[in-house]
């Protein structure tokens, strides 16, 4: 669980906050939050880390993803934590580190329709609430801001056209995946349509969020925007 953090950056609002980001894969979350956590000395938490956690024991344990009986006790023996490695935040499940393993084009898909099982949202939901309790977060996902932290302090919602997402997360892949830019456009399509159509917690910006489309944005670029949200926001003034 993350310890709450002293904010001590110069960005930082004086009270301290509970941001969300949510958005479709490859609208640049994962880069943003980082950073954006960076420039305010908050806690960063990747929650779609958790479900692809899940996910990744799920197919290990080659349980079908509709099998919710199994998966809920699945859940029930698992230990899931963040820790810090080397300065970089590491996900492990029951003491070992599976970051890199949870980033393959098969459990990104499954992550996809475990994130769907009732179980496992129930599941997750208190693990994030705890986490935020002390707030001073950047929290990563997909119903962050309509679901799991609906009092959120900031919420933003980050999209892109399909063309500049698939693109991204195909740099980030190419090097660990063997997978072209055709599949990886295709396999998001797929994943938008089940995230966005699925009945529980679907991916949509929640009404008080912040919306940011980053097609033509850098990272930094969209930082800025949102530093420059939050202070003139709760702090009355700019960066």
């Amino acid at each position: 669980m993350p310890e709450n953090v002293t904010t001590t950056s110069p960005h930082s609002p004086e009270k301290a906050l509970l941001i969300t980001i949510d958005g479709p894969a490859g609208s640049g979350k994962t880069t943003v939050s980082r950073l954006l956590a960076e420039q305010l000395n908050y806690q960063y938490v990747d929650t779609g880390a958790l479900y692809r956690c899940i996910a990744f024991e799920v197919n290990k344990a080659g349980i079908a993803a509709a099998d919710s009986n199994r998966i809920q006790k699945l859940c029930q023996g698992l230990s899931i934590c963040f820790r810090k490695v080397h300065g970089e935040s590491r996900i492990f499940s029951n003491g070992s580190d599976i970051t890199d393993k949870i980033r393959t084009p098969e459990v990104t898909m499954l992550a996809s329709a475990v994130s769907a099982v009732p179980v496992v949202r129930r599941h997750l939901l208190d693990i994030q609430r705890k986490m935020g309790q002390k707030k001073s977060a950047v929290f990563e996902g997909r119903d962050m801001g309509t679901v799991v932290f609906p009092d959120a302090d900031v919420k933003f919602y980050l999209d892109a056209a399909i063309e500049i997402r698939a693109k991204r997360r195909h740099g980030e892949l190419k090097t660990r995946h063997a997978q072209t830019l055709e599949a990886v456009q295709e396999d998001m399509r797929h994943r938008d349509q089940n995230d966005s159509n699925r009945e529980l917690s679907p991916l949509k910006p929640a009404e008080d969020a912040f919306i940011i489309d980053t097609t033509h944005l850098s990272a930094e670029e969209v930082v800025k925007v949102m530093l420059d949200t939050i202070l003139t926001t709760y702090c009355g003034r700019r960066v």
